[in-house]
């Protein structure tokens, strides 16, 4: 049978203490014990069933961290308080002083900046490739090598990883192929194309409401365990925990995940569609223009659609801004960073969500300063809604 996310979310059953449709809250920092005894297994992770302490885990985080391990294909999952809260530990987790990674150039300004920037303090090296290129990819695995990570479409110049080629790399040099699927929550299955880990940031689509941060790792059982060890997994040392009252939200959220993403993909392939028409460079992975297209469309669970995430270059910065600001004034969207929310948000990602990437590396990679970031909304009237960024365009010169 085929790989359906939704339906394996929607198969889960939890009801709570006294009932209720929604699982009850766990609200407490620490557990009790009948015996001295179990306490000891607890710490020793021989307890199952047995709760610890929160920043180890809480029955909350482990019904959400349950949810996205049946949505991703993963054994099980662990919840952080954040995108990078899940990201830096399993760096960490995997890799030892000495070691190495090799990482798309294109990818989240703060995994770039944390891969650059501070794991070198720790004696981990990090190369930058472009991930489409698995000749490339390959070449820059050294015998220190021990991570090949990916988003499955790159933040924000919308590349589209070969997860089967990379995991097929993996596979030959004996690497863990680490994969961030935020951009594609349900739409991709990088586990059941290869990946060895999956992170997401769960502020963004999986939670739709940009009112809470949160982060998971989905990965074997033996991966998840040794990151909750309290001897040296890496979540329970750093501290990185998720507080039970949000992972309860965005378990709640999760349930109407599927249809956010068929709207937000609908709206976004109208607006690219419609963008091109105009003559405008526009980048997304629905399009047959987008050099991936037809890689994309082999790995996607179809019925989602291609994702809310468009790019437009309009030449410049000074147009760019003049135009986010427009739209924002016409009540088009928000000019604000993050994606996923229930309104369009637009960034200049140059200046923002990629300025930890040098302005020399930035143009290497074709990150020019008139490309503006869309992550599209759930507007009922997409049409209306082109209408009027049309208006805001010929207003701005941006097209003739």
């Amino acid at each position: 049978m085929k790989f359906k996310p939704a339906n394996n979310i929607q198969d889960l059953q939890y009801f709570g203490e006294f009932g209720g449709v929604n699982p009850s809250i766990s609200d407490s920092s620490t557990y009790t014990f009948l015996s001295a005894k179990t306490m000891f297994d607890t710490f020793e992770g021989n307890a199952d069933g047995c709760y610890l302490y929160s920043r180890h885990t809480t029955p909350s985080n482990l019904y959400l961290g349950e949810a996205l391990a049946a949505m991703e294909g993963t054994e099980t999952a662990n919840v952080a308080a954040s995108g990078m809260g899940a990201i830096a530990p399993v760096l960490m987790q995997l890799c030892n002083a000495g070691e190495h990674i090799v990482s798309s150039r294109t990818i989240y300004g703060g995994t770039y900046a944390f891969l650059k920037n501070f794991l070198p303090k720790l004696n981990i090296q990090t190369s930058f490739v472009d991930i489409t290129k698995l000749d490339m990819v390959e070449a820059a695995i050294t015998k220190n090598t021990k991570v090949l990570y990916c988003e499955t479409i790159s933040n924000p110049l919308l590349e589209v990883a070969d997860i089967s080629g990379l995991s097929k790399l993996a596979k030959k040099y004996n690497l863990q192929l680490v994969v961030d699927n935020t951009f594609s929550p349900m739409l991709i299955s990088p586990a059941r194309l290869g990946a060895d880990v999956v992170v997401h940031s769960l502020t963004k689509f999986i939670n739709g409401s940009s009112d809470t941060m949160g982060g998971v790792i989905c990965g074997t059982q033996d991966f998840i365990d040794a990151l909750r060890s309290v001897h040296d997994g890496a979540c329970m040392l750093l501290g990185s925990s998720l507080d039970s009252l949000r992972a309860s939200s965005i378990l709640k959220n999760m349930r109407t995940l599927h249809i956010r993403m068929k709207q937000h993909s609908k709206n976004a392939t109208y607006l690219a569609q419609k963008f091109e028409a105009l003559g405008l460079k526009t980048v997304y992975p629905g399009l047959s223009s987008h050099p991936s297209h037809v890689l994309y469309k082999s790995m996607l669970n179809t019925e989602y659609g291609y994702g809310g995430m468009l790019t437009i270059d309009v030449g410049s910065l000074e147009k760019a801004n003049a135009l986010m600001e427009l739209m924002q004034e016409r009540n088009l969207g928000y000019l604000a960073v993050s994606l996923g929310f229930y309104k369009t948000l637009f960034s200049a990602p140059g200046t923002s969500t990629s300025s930890e990437i040098s302005e020399e590396e930035q143009k290497a990679m074709g990150l020019s300063n008139g490309l503006i970031r869309f992550s599209i909304g759930l507007d009922n009237d997409i049409a209306r809604t082109f209408e009027m960024m049309h208006a805001c365009m010929k207003e701005l010169q941006v097209i003739l």
